[in-house]
């Protein structure tokens, strides 16, 4: 997929304003923006060319309608158990194929050189949490509520939430909520660290979403790149490990421009002017 094939998407709408910050919305509110198989398709298809082109700075994500998503749309379940004839270890290994690009869906926002912001309202179910698990902040409204549905379906949740949602909450609620599958109301999603803010309604927090990925976007995109990348590998290893990581990638950091403009521009004071990142 090129930037030129957006208009053309089925699950999604997206809009790049002149600050290069991206809004991609999910658009099917008449089907609670339940992930089918376009949305599975899509989602990776258009991260993945947002960053080859380096096109967007920061991007949001969002919905339309009441409920930012109910998850995973049945009609994706459709054929899933296969030929009943095919040979059990070689059916096993399909669906292990199946579940690894459901999950790279997702780990496309990590991968992305850009930060992305999630900003939910109403309900966000089962694979609408291994969703938001994986962006980089997570923003909702007062009525918004959060739910590990697979547990009450008899399913292990297997598109990320298990293995993010410790690294963005504690872990004994982490836990909770997972055996449990109760609803995460927004005040506890606040107070857990789940969300950075709630809003009184979705206007409200899109305003406040649109004026933070504004003021990202204004930043060295290599400086917010290189700042992603390290969070992300620190989380994933050592202390000592991430240091050794970060004085390597510093080395060749260090010989940007972008220090200086910055300085340069405070001096002055205006606005600095970066460069895109190369696509």
């Amino acid at each position: 997929m090129h930037i030129e094939d957006f208009p053309k998407l089925k699950a999604f709408d997206v809009s790049i304003d002149k600050n290069q910050v991206v809004e991609i919305c999910l658009n099917r509110p008449q089907s609670l923006n339940s992930m089918n198989s376009d949305f599975w398709d899509e989602l990776p298809a258009i991260i993945k060319a947002l960053d080859r082109a380096s096109a967007a700075r920061v991007i949001i994500l969002y919905s339309k309608g009441k409920h930012f998503t109910a998850g995973m749309d049945l009609s994706v379940f459709d054929g899933l158990g296969g030929d009943p004839n095919d040979e059990l270890a070689r059916a096993a290994e399909k669906s292990r194929r199946w579940i690894l690009d459901m999950q790279e869906a997702f780990t496309t926002f990590e991968k992305a050189r850009m930060p992305v912001i999630a900003a939910i309202q109403g309900a966000c179910i089962g694979g609408g949490v291994d969703m938001i698990c994986a962006a980089d902040m997570r923003f909702c409204t007062a009525n918004a509520f959060f739910n590990i549905k697979e547990t009450e379906l008899g399913i292990t949740a297997d598109v990320g939430t298990l293995q993010r949602i410790q690294h963005v909450m504690p872990s004994g609620l982490a836990r909770e909520l997972a055996y449990s599958s109760r609803n995460l109301g927004a005040d506890e999603a606040l107070t857990s660290g789940f969300v950075n803010k709630v809003y009184a309604d979705q206007d409200e927090m899109l305003k406040a979403v649109r004026a933070l990925a504004s003021d990202i976007a204004k930043h060295s995109p290599l400086a917010v790149h290189g700042t992603k990348e390290m969070l992300n590998y620190s989380r994933d290893h050592s202390v000592q490990d991430s240091l050794n990581h970060m004085a390597t990638w510093q080395s060749g950091m260090l010989r940007a421009t972008d220090t200086h403009e910055a300085m340069k521009a405070s001096k002055e004071k205006r606005d600095p002017k970066f460069d895109n990142l190369l696509p």
